[in-house]
């Protein structure tokens, strides 16, 4: 049963993952940009969710095989069936588990996304904050939970306060995506308690701080210089809530 949950999470993930190249390629433009409507062969997307679920095809055209959106959708795939893997293997079955597995994918989206053009789509942060409260608020209901949805919606807030005083605070190291972005993950990791968003909103700017150091030591960044902090607010939110899941399970 439990090798199971986690070979089908995993499944989930890479399926998921594959899905996902067309999204961040259409999503992945300047602020100033709309979203793209077309490929670079100037064919409009086809397909589910109105083109934007898919592989780095265009899905539409005669050639639209040879279309090509973005980089193969194998990175995505890949980290999406480890990630949801893990997350199986340290939430167990669980109702919160379905809610992990449902956001992993637009989590996916938003990096890619952030690391490409060093921006968090509105289209996603704040909605996504909203989807995770409302999924978590039906998780709760259920048996066999293992957190609250009071701290889950207190932590929400909390991050996301400390966030935007970080912002004002220091423009220049945060963008305001990151602000959004922090109150999904605040509502996430506070599901499972304060010690597990302060463990996970920790390890974030650990993560970060490690990418930014590494970059200046190869002399291939400055002080000034700006890195997509979204991946590693991600990558935190991920460690907080594995640590925080299996202390739950103990």
């Amino acid at each position: 049963m439990y090798v199971t949950l986690i070979a089908v999470a995993a499944l989930w993930g890479a399926g998921t993952g594959l899905l996902v190249p067309r999204a961040v390629y259409r999503l992945a433009v300047e602020p100033d940009e709309a979203w793209r409507a077309v490929c670079p062969a100037g064919h409009p997307f086809a397909g589910p969710a109105r083109g934007w679920v898919g592989g780095p095809g265009c899905g539409a055209g005669p050639d639209a095989g040879e279309c090509r959106t973005g980089r193969a959708a194998a990175v995505p795939a890949v980290v999406g069936a480890v990630v949801c893997a893990v997350l199986a293997a340290a939430t167990g079955p669980r109702p919160e588990l379905a809610v992990w597995l449902l956001l992993v994918p637009f989590a996916l989206v938003l990096a890619l996304v952030d690391l490409r053009v060093h921006r968090l789509p509105d289209q996603l942060t704040l909605p996504l904050a909203a989807v995770a409260a409302v999924l978590l608020g039906a998780a709760a209901a259920l048996p066999g939970a293992a957190g609250s949805w009071t701290t889950a919606a207190l932590g929400g807030l909390a991050l996301g306060a400390g966030y935007l005083g970080l912002f004002l605070l220091h423009p220049g190291g945060l963008g305001f995506g990151d602000v959004k972005l922090a109150l999904c993950l605040g509502t996430v990791l506070g599901w499972y308690g304060w010690p597990t968003l302060l463990t996970g909103a920790f390890a974030g700017f650990l993560f970060g701080s490690g990418y930014g150091v590494g970059l200046m030591i190869r002399g291939r960044a400055g002080r000034r210089d700006a890195i997509p902090f979204g991946p590693f607010m991600m990558a935190g939110a991920l460690t907080g809530l594995l640590a925080g899941a299996m202390s739950a399970a103990a």
